[in-house]
């Protein structure tokens, strides 16, 4: 009996154990199922398209830059293709710096390379590959291909390169691109246009490079490839090419632009060529300059610093920031306000003494002695100060300011480049809201004596003072000046012109305006530059003009011998050709070159009788100049004169040409 119990008891058990084993064994598979269910049923889709995803892998195609020809097409800017060594730093099995210098036995890799790389990767948005050497030679691919196996991570790929071949010409024009940093990254993720830049890694910095960054850029393309569980493409499944970039076709003459450049020598300075009845910029210089291709790759810290600490600043664009006095080039002008408002006519003579007097101050002529009776043309011609000493005094600063203005002076040209200074001209207005101190803002009668001859509160660019000459040469008419001539499609080779239409037209009587350029006719032939343009083959209008860097106390007198060489005269030139018909006008200033007769006109005849009659310079490496010195000053210093009636009566010794 008590066996039979003990019988009945384990069979219980067992049976209790192989049930709760199956109600366990069946709760298992309820998860299990429940778990298949929630995969394959409830998160299909997003499983699926994650496995899609890692079979699949969707590559950006970057699309080539467009190349920039100036108007002859001499390419100024185009790509090239070269090996680069990359690494992707998530991919390495072993430290970054061991790698490296594993590399450096197969492939030359220095400590510039090495603190680049570094900058790259403290600076990268993105987690792929990055240069550590560009353009390898065969010999260096060969050695690296052989043993590749051992550097899992790095690779050699075939990357575009930027390239601007004429070096420093046209350099402030051209502009220059570079990696993408993160400022740039910033701006690119907010734009409308950030799906376009996936795999790009360079961008326009400056210039036209910068101002044309959506032409030049194109379209990003995009390769669907799919890969094996170790990443290995195994065939390409969809291609979207990139679109390659737009060309761009510049107005600029290079031939022109270096014959210029040659011109300056080691002088510093600025030149605009401007076609009037179009607003193309023929040549646009700026003195010194620097090498773009610097810039591509990251400019090096020594470089870099000999560039911007340079006392001559190479890197400032003269022609588009720099603002100077324009000295006697503004007379034709100021002689035209006088004819238009009605103040002055041709005939109308004044005796000059050599001075003019306002009050107890006394104004010097650049003649000793003065020019004798002096009418209109004599005033042009000869360069008279204290004609308009005079005009100047009757007109008034506002009026000066409203008759400038329609011209350009003190404004911005709307040309197709960034960074653009609208330098001053002056105004009572201007100069009640520019001082804080109310004896400041008070306007002096000796300011505006100045501003008849250029100087003063004046402040303009070269750009300014080129396109107001292509004003007046196009009798009124107003061209808005520009850089690119027309935009290329790289595909089609279709064309399409970017000049733009008329801006306006300044309400000038057309006998004025002849008046004014048979004036500056006759200052070539006759006149201040007529040595220089002596059987030049064409005939031109110009105006030389000569303006003070800084004052000269009262009875000091201008000694350019004894003189420090940053604090001479800059020496300016303005001109246009062929008298009866422009193609050309032009304004030059070489920083502390002094006459404007002996320095400036010397580089425009060398410019007009390239571009008028084809002549070459024989020996374009010498300086224009009959000196030798280097000369240079601040070109964002404050106009010459007095910033008060004190200063200017202190002053009276503007000597001009």
């Amino acid at each position: 009996m008590t066996e039979f119990k003990n019988t009945e008891r384990e069979l219980y058990f067992f049976r209790l154990r192989l049930t709760v084993a199956g109600i366990f064994v069946l709760v298992c598979f309820g998860l299990l199922l429940s778990r298949f269910l929630w995969l394959q049923v409830y998160r299909h889709d997003d499983y699926a398209a994650r496995a899609e995803n890692n079979r699949i892998s969707i590559t950006p195609l970057v699309p080539n830059r467009g190349s920039i020809m100036d108007r002859n097409g001499v390419i100024l800017a185009h790509n090239y293709s070269a090996y680069t060594l990359e690494i992707t730093v998530s991919k390495l099995d072993r430290k970054l710096d061991d790698v490296i210098d594993e590399l450096s036995t197969l492939v030359n890799i220095d400590a510039r390379d090495r603190k680049h790389f570094r900058k790259l990767l403290d600076e990268s948005r993105k987690l792929g590959s990055l240069p550590i050497r560009t353009r390898l030679t065969d010999e260096e691919v060969a050695r690296f291909t052989v043993q590749r196996y051992r550097f899992p991570g790095v690779d050699i790929q075939a990357r575009p390169f930027r390239q601007y071949p004429l070096n420093e010409s046209a350099a402030h024009v051209i502009g220059y691109i570079g990696r993408i940093s993160q400022r740039d990254a910033d701006v690119i993720d907010e734009s409308d246009d950030a799906a376009n830049y996936n795999g790009t890694n360079y961008i326009g910095k400056n210039g036209l490079e910068k101002s044309y960054e959506t032409a030049l850029h194109g379209t990003t393309g995009y390769e669907k490839v799919e890969v094996s569980a170790s990443g290995k493409a195994v065939r390409t499944l969809s291609r979207t090419p990139a679109v390659p970039g737009n060309n761009l076709i510049l107005s600029i003459d290079m031939e022109l632009q270096q014959i210029v450049e040659q011109a300056f020598g080691d002088r510093r300075g600025a030149l605009v060529a401007i076609e009037p009845n179009t607003g193309d910029v023929l040549a646009f210089v700026s003195r010194p300059s620097f090498d773009p291709n610097l810039f591509v790759e990251g400019i090096d810290q020594q470089s870099w610093e000999a560039l911007n600490d340079s006392i001559d600043r190479p890197l400032f664009n003269r022609p588009l920031a720099g603002t100077y006095p324009p000295g006697s080039t503004y007379k034709p002008f100021m002689a035209l306000a006088a004819l238009e408002l009605g103040k002055r006519t041709p005939e109308m003579a004044i005796r000059d003494p050599g001075y003019f007097n306002l009050g107890n101050h006394t104004f010097m002529d650049d003649k000793p002695g003065g020019h004798g009776t002096v009418d209109m043309y004599k005033s042009i011609v000869q360069s008279c100060n204290t004609y308009y000493y005079m005009l100047a005094n009757d007109l008034g600063v506002d009026t000066i300011h409203d008759f400038m203005k329609p011209f350009g002076f003190g404004q911005l040209t709307g040309i197709d480049l960034e960074h653009e200074r609208t330098g001053l001209l002056p105004s009572t207005s201007w100069k009640r809201t520019a001082y804080k101190d109310a004896a400041q803002q008070k306007w002096y009668g000796g300011e505006t004596i100045s501003l008849g001859i250029g100087q003063g509160y004046n402040a303009f660019t070269p750009l300014q003072l080129a396109h107001a000459v292509a004003n007046l040469a196009n009798n009124g008419v107003v061209m808005k000046p520009h850089l690119v001539k027309m935009v290329e499609n790289t595909r089609t080779r279709e064309r399409t012109l970017t000049v733009p239409k008329e801006s306006y037209r300044i309400k000038l009587a057309q006998k004025n305006i002849d008046f004014i350029k048979r004036a500056m006719v006759g200052v070539t032939q006759e006149g201040t530059s007529s040595r220089v343009f002596t059987n030049a083959g064409y005939e031109s209008g110009g105006k030389t003009g000569t303006a003070q860097v800084t004052g000269m106390k009262k009875n000091e007198k201008y000694n350019a011998k004894t003189r420090a060489e940053r604090l001479l005269d800059h020496s300016l030139y303005t001109a246009f050709a062929p008298a009866d018909k422009p193609r050309i006008a032009i304004a030059v200033i070489v920083e502390n070159g002094g006459f404007g007769a002996a320095v400036a006109a010397p580089i425009v005849k060398k410019a007009l009788d390239y571009y008028l009659l084809g002549k070459r310079p024989q020996d374009p490496s010498n300086p224009v100049t009959a000196s030798s010195k280097r000369a240079g000053s601040n070109p964002n210093l404050p106009a010459a004169s007095a910033a008060s009636a004190k200063l200017v009566a202190s002053d009276p010794h503007l000597y001009e040409d």
